[in-house]
């Protein structure tokens, strides 16, 4: 009972969405905001959307032949006359639809009037999903005021239905939606990795704030070992509201160009943590198999010390490795005191757990592979980043908040504590 309450809500939900966004030409902001900021999955996501989208054009269509709804008057010989089903085939599925029912005044069979949009629909396959396609790539390109008129003419919708003022408007909300200012959260902490599709890399920026919620703070095309591309991508931050004004612990792969946009961007008294996953990957690449679990032990219990001691033990293991693998040892002595950086600043361990790794960016990555599987060739990097941006802020809302989050506020103090600040005056001020 519960299953069936659940699925007419959704379906009357989508209804009233479809008729709010045709009416008037409001048609873009409701719907690229639940593209921005949706709970769902991404087959949900398509499934809510893509209805609301198709019913909202199916809507535009019908105006097109009958007029503007008058209740209880034919305004015309071709009249409103409620809803009926329909189905629409997307590129993988089959989406259920409700239409606009036409009738033509009088009574008897044959004056039932087809919406011309829904018959492109029927006879093309490809147009819902190219409509998809044109809201994506809007968001992702910041072409905001070319998704209207786009989606529009896809399905023979003429452009008059949706005015220049309009566009203008939705174009400048979906901006602000899309761009979104962080200035008013408190990050104390940024993830940075990339990932790579074919030939194109994706650097990610992830932000945690003093509560511990994690925001998508940004992305860049192109690769992590590119300072420019990183300094880009750190300038957008500090535009959005992530200023160079307070310290942050930045988590990083140990990227020489990561190290670089961080320091030219945000100066170099931020604290750099290098992931430890890839540090004992690294250093595990130049070992022989015999070899690696015994140094893979060492490097994780070393961690786990404080900073003083563990270093020790993994010059100590450095010394042991450098006579048959010196290439094990010099990675493994590369970057060592950024790979303690947590401990330094004296961190809880369930804290740091967290912030010792990019293993919270990295479990995204994860879920952008998992909905692109279905991709099998990527037409270009816009594509890529297209896709990447759209899983990404499908996925936000569904952030938990990082473990050991109680303990940030050890965080905040550690890195006010090194930006100079007098916490004495603060702490007097707050109890006044």
């Amino acid at each position: 009972m519960r299953k069936k309450f659940y699925q007419n809500q959704k379906h009357n939900n989508s209804r009233k969405l479809a008729e709010f966004l045709a009416k008037d030409g409001q048609l873009l902001l409701p719907m690229l905001e639940l593209i921005c900021n949706t709970e769902n999955a991404i087959d949900e996501l398509i499934d809510i959307t893509g209805r609301a989208a198709i019913e909202a054009v199916l809507l535009m269509s019908a105006k097109e032949v009958a007029g503007e709804k008058h209740p209880g008057k034919l305004g015309s010989e071709i009249g409103w006359h409620g809803r009926q089903s329909g189905v629409v085939a997307l590129s993988d599925r089959k989406l259920r639809v409700e239409k606009p029912r036409l009738r033509k005044k009088g009574k008897g069979s044959g004056k039932e009037v087809e919406i011309p949009a829904y018959q492109m629909m029927l006879e093309n396959t490809n147009l819902g999903q190219r409509m998809l396609e044109i809201l994506m790539l809007g968001v992702s390109t910041r072409k905001y005021k070319e998704v209207v008129p786009a989606m529009a003419e896809t399905v023979g919708v003429s452009k008059s239905q949706v005015s220049r003022k309009f566009i203008e408007a939705s174009g400048e909300e979906l901006k602000h939606i899309c761009e979104r200012d962080f200035a008013d959260k408190d990050i104390l902490a940024i993830y940075i990795d990339g990932i790579q599709f074919g030939q194109t890399h994706v650097i990610i920026a992830l932000g945690v704030d003093s509560e511990g919620h994690k925001h998508i703070l940004g992305l860049q095309e192109g690769s992590s070992e590119n300072s420019k591309i990183v300094i880009d991508l750190l300038n957008g931050l500090v535009d959005r509201g992530i200023k160079n004004d307070r310290l942050r612990l930045f988590i990083i792969d140990g990227s020489k160009a990561l190290r670089c946009g961080i320091d030219s961007v945000y100066g170099s008294e931020n604290p750099v943590q290098r992931c430890r996953v890839h540090k004992i990957r690294n250093v595990l690449s130049y070992l022989p198999e015999d070899t690696r679990g015994q140094a893979e032990s060492t490097m994780k219990a070393a961690y786990q010390l404080s900073a003083k001691e563990g270093k020790k033990k993994l010059e100590k293991l450095a010394e042991w490795l450098q006579n048959e693998h010196p290439s094990a040892a010099g990675s493994l002595l590369e970057g060592l005191d950024e790979t303690f950086t947590i401990n330094e600043l004296g961190l809880p361990g369930q804290l740091r757990r967290c912030l010792g790794t990019t293993n919270v960016i990295e479990s995204p990555n994860s879920g952008i592979r998992s909905r692109t599987r279905r991709v099998k060739k990527w037409k270009n990097s816009r594509m890529v980043v297209r896709w990447v941006a759209a899983s990404l802020l499908d996925m936000e809302k569904n952030f938990h908040r990082i473990m050991g989050f109680k303990h940030l506020w050890i965080l905040d103090t550690k890195l006010r504590q090194l930006n100079g600040e007098d916490l004495a005056v603060d702490k007097e001020t707050e109890v006044a």
